[in-house]
């Protein structure tokens, strides 16, 4: 249903209360309320259906890998192997348990954005006022406003006092908006209709009344809850990987087994024989240990990122960080602190910095320290600060209340040794002009023993054009046209940097009611900022070395975007900053190449609205960028969901937003992103190395009997000790392959590819390479057993199982970085193998002679030369694979990822996201 009145915030009150059949001074009769909650229903988003608990339980065994292992499970069951089918199938239950209730949690967005209506309101109806249910609101009521209420729907202002929302959920900008009752523009965005209140936002002060313009689904909040809905979230990387990669051992698996078969056939052994040493080999294909140690590395990794507070709620999203390539970052309380700061004060004839000491505030002027207390100017525009203020400190960061920058303006005074309470007894308040958004300008009167001082502050231009004269070293002085446009010009300045600015003014009197706002002196220009994060500047440095654009986007003005981002070291070479007003137009499926061009060099995106957001993920996801994003209010939650890892503040980002996103920083510090995808670069290292163990173990059973049966030979190996090889000695192995710490060059280096997989081409080759080292070294063992040792076939099958796991358990030395050296590198490094090792030689000892066990696996002892035998050759393929390592060097495993002089810059559009 389409909004009862269209761009409300174009129209005046009197237009829109006549398009609504209604009067701001009564409100809506019962009757007609009646009739329009039929006609619009309640005034709640629309509940979405949601996720069921059995639909992401299904959608754990929805891979590849694990079709084929439930279909190994499925065969061995089907062929009476009840060990084969039940140990495949704990791993499938274990990895789907975890996975389960690790993606429960993020399907509960939507339920967030419904708790923002059950609250009650205040609205006037048949003349009188009443509290009702948010959700009873329809178009055309009245409702009431005043400081600490919560917007329950789309208002129209009518009346605004003093009246300032903060709307930093939808809009992202740090400072509450003043509102007033006049039109804007139809171009304006959120931000700058100052005439509407919206639902979802708070007031901070004030008092107000507005129509209700739109409920439900039909707010501003409403349209953002559908963008969340239809924004579809990308298949993380790591998931695309692994998919890729299952894809390949169906192939792999099919080939092999019918081509031995086939050869099994042709050498005259039976049918039967034959289908059963197929399924052997499917199970010797698939590394069934892939799933669960993927899995498990990844959980490991979620509690080292959250020991550095950075909350993971999907596991793949640990991976998707190191495969970031583009950070898209708001402004206020990531890099910047979130909380207002006085930083300078233009006084007559000198600009004053403030900086903090340990005492409290340092002023300087002209390279000078210069003292509130021996320079009148300055210490006027601290008291004015603390006066005309309606604030409070309190104790500590929660004891704070009131206007940001009134805040701010308190907290000076006090820092410098003139707060409010050191002013109460020479200077009483007994009287207050609130906040008029026509004059722009608040007033305090307070009582002296000279009489009477008003303190004035407001916007700059409003306070200079009503002062008469100015505050000098030696006392007040006339202030004419010329000297009002030199103060013009100082605000300008300071405003291009991005600095906010209040006037601070003062007259005497001899009554407590007189003109407020004549015969002013003005004191000064007090400038504010959002600090930056001291952390900031080095993890900005520490992205652009591990070649990763920072882009920001923020719901605040273009200059002070700007300031914070050269601050921040944003940007290469001059920087761009685009407006959202120029986004409203571009779409990403349709937008032209140079616009796309145009929008992926920019490094500052300000005044963004929510689906400008979505957009630009959209576009940046498009031109092959994987796109990490960071949020905290509802506007964000469509783009959080949308971006490949979305990153809410846990501090202090709403719940639709943390629920959206795929990590939590629980400090809401930007420095934490940088140490997170430290975390998910080595990850993926760590599941690449233990990918190429797992796989070269596999190949070479698979080799090993194929070759064998298409030999003529008896089968070296039964299915069921396959199975003891895939989920004890190669699973502990890769395990600890995937609990390492990593290599310390490890952000140094650029990003991979997007698109790149996990296997290359070179790491195919070495592992054909390893598995073929370990297949022949044996095969050569079970031929001397069968040959020279003549030993029957069931010790000599020993023999061979014996060989092909210690070889295996080597194996994991092969996987080290060609980059490092022989003996100290990032496998021998860690303690997680060596366990591994001593725990698998215990299991191997137990296969062999635990009794029960080595009858159910069929290994009987081989003697002492079959053991000799076994463990000579076993380290045959180890010693292969250090020469080979050392032969080639170290780069050539490492063709990935883009070049470094071109890793921060933007991808090029035609390189798809594959």
């Amino acid at each position: 249903m389409a909004r009862p009145v269209e761009k409300a915030h174009t129209r005046s009150v009197e237009e829109v209360a006549k398009a609504l059949d209604t009067d701001p001074k009564t409100g809506l009769g019962t009757k007609a309320v009646r009739l329009r909650q039929q006609r619009y229903g309640p005034n709640r988003l629309r509940k979405h259906e949601k996720k069921s608990a059995l639909r992401i339980l299904l959608h754990q065994f929805d891979g590849f890998i694990v079709w084929l292992l439930a279909a190994a499970a499925a065969m061995s069951f089907a062929l009476g192997d009840l060990a084969e089918g039940i140990a495949i199938a704990v791993v499938l239950a274990i990895n789907g348990a975890i996975g389960f209730f690790t993606e429960l949690r993020a399907a509960r967005s939507m339920e967030a954005l419904q708790s923002i209506a059950e609250i009650r309101t205040r609205v006037r109806r048949d003349g009188a006022e009443t509290h009702v249910d948010a959700r009873e609101l329809v178009p055309g009521d009245v409702v009431i406003l005043e400081a600490g209420d919560v917007v329950t729907a789309d208002l129209r202002l009518a009346e605004a006092a003093n009246l300032h929302s903060d709307e930093s959920v939808l809009t992202g900008e740090s400072v509450p908006v003043a509102k007033a009752t006049d039109a804007t523009a139809p171009e304006a965005v959120i931000g700058d209709r100052s005439g509407m209140a919206f639902k979802g936002a708070a007031i901070t002060q004030g008092t107000g009344e507005g129509i209700v313009v739109a409920t439900g689904m039909e707010t501003e909040i409403g349209h953002i809850s559908d963008l969340a809905q239809g924004a579809r979230g990308e298949a993380p990387p790591l998931e695309r990987r692994l998919d890729r990669l299952g894809h390949r051992l169906v192939w792999l698996t099919l080939v092999l087994a019918a081509l031995t078969v086939g050869l099994g056939i042709l050498r005259g052994h039976e049918l039967a024989e034959m289908i059963q040493t197929g399924i052997a080999l499917a199970v010797a294909a698939v590394p069934e240990g892939l799933p669960v140690v993927a899995t498990l590395s990844l959980a490991r990794g979620m509690w080292r990122m959250a020991r550095r507070n950075a909350l993971i709620t999907r596991l793949s999203s640990v991976e998707t960080l190191g495969a970031t390539t583009i950070i898209l970052t708001d402004k206020t309380g990531t890099l910047t602190e979130n909380r207002m700061t006085a930083v300078r004060y233009l006084i007559a004839g000198q600009d004053v910095e403030a900086e903090p000491e340990d005492e409290g505030l340092r002023f300087e002027a002209d390279g000078a320290r210069l003292s509130p207390e021996d320079d009148a100017r300055l210490g006027w525009a601290l008291r004015i600060g603390a006066l005309c203020n309606n604030a409070s400190l309190g104790e500590g960061k929660d004891g704070r209340a009131g206007d940001p920058m009134e805040i701010a303006l308190l907290a000076a005074a006090r820092d410098a040794g003139r707060g409010r309470e050191a002013l109460v007894d020479p200077c009483e308040q007994v009287g207050e002009h609130p906040f008029d958004p026509d004059l722009k300008m608040m007033a305090t009167v307070h009582a002296d023993e000279d009489g009477y001082v008003f303190a004035v502050k407001g916007a700059p231009e409003a306070v200079i054009a009503a002062c008469e004269a100015e505050l000098g070293p030696d006392g007040p002085r006339a202030l004419d046209n010329e000297g009002r446009a030199v103060w013009v010009e100082r605000n300008a300045t300071a405003a291009g940097e991005g600095l906010r600015l209040l006037a601070l003014a003062m007259k005497r009197a001899e009554t407590s009611d007189a003109e407020p706002y004549r015969g002013l002196t003005l004191v000064g220009l007090v400038c504010l900022q959002d600090p930056l994060r001291e952390d900031v500047t080095e993890a900005i440095r520490a992205s652009r070395r591990a070649g990763v654009r920072v882009v920001m986007l923020t719901g605040d003005h273009a200059d002070t975007a700007a300031t914070i981002a050269r601050e921040a070291g944003l940007g290469y070479g001059a920087l761009t900053v685009i407006e959202g007003h120029e986004l409203l137009e571009v779409d990403a499926e349709t937008a032209d190449q140079a616009t796309r061009d145009r929008l992926l060099a920019a490094d500052v995106f300000a005044r963004v609205a929510p689906a400008t957001k979505l957009n630009l993920v959209a576009l940046y996801q498009q031109a092959g960028h994987v796109v990490a994003m960071t949020g905290d209010g509802v506007n964000d939650a469509p783009a959080l969901k949308k971006a490949d890892i979305g990153i809410a503040m846990g501090e202090r980002g709403t719940q639709v937003a943390r629920e959206a996103a795929h990590m939590v920083l629980k400090d809401d510090a930007f420095a934490t992103i940088i140490a997170a995808m430290r975390q998910g670069r080595v990850i993926f290292d760590n599941i690449r190395k233990f990918v190429i163990y797992l796989m070269s173990c596999n190949v070479s059973e698979l080799l090993v009997v194929g070759l064998a049966v298409g030999a003529g030979l008896p089968s070296p190996l039964l299915p069921l000790q396959i199975l003891f090889l895939n989920l004890v000695t190669d699973v502990f192995p890769a395990f600890a392959l995937g609990l390492g710490k990593g290599d310390e060059e490890v952000m140094t280096q650029p990003p991979r590819d997007p698109a790149e997989s996990i296997l290359n081409r070179p790491r195919w080759l070495l592992i054909g390479f390893l598995g073929a080292a370990i297949t022949l070294a044996t095969l050569a063992a079970f031929a001397i057993a069968l040959f020279g040792l003549k030993l029957a076939a069931a010790p000599a099958v020993t023999v061979a199982f014996l060989t092909l796991a210690l070889a295996q358990l080597w194996n994991v030395f092969n996987v080290r970085s060609p980059a490092s050296g022989l003996f100290r590198n990032d496998v021998t490094g860690n303690p997680y193998v060596w366990g591994a090792l001593a725990l698998c030689l215990g299991l191997i000892a137990a296969a062999l002679w635990l009794p029960g066990l080595s009858d159910l696996l069929g290994l009987p002892d081989p003697g002492l030369p079959g053991l000799i035998l076994a463990a000579g050759m076993s380290l045959l393929p180890l010693v292969g694979g250090q020469i080979l390592l050392q032969a080639m060097g170290p780069d050539w495993l490492m063709p990935h990822g883009l070049a470094e002089d071109d890793s921060a810059r933007p991808v090029p559009a035609d390189s798809a996201r594959r």
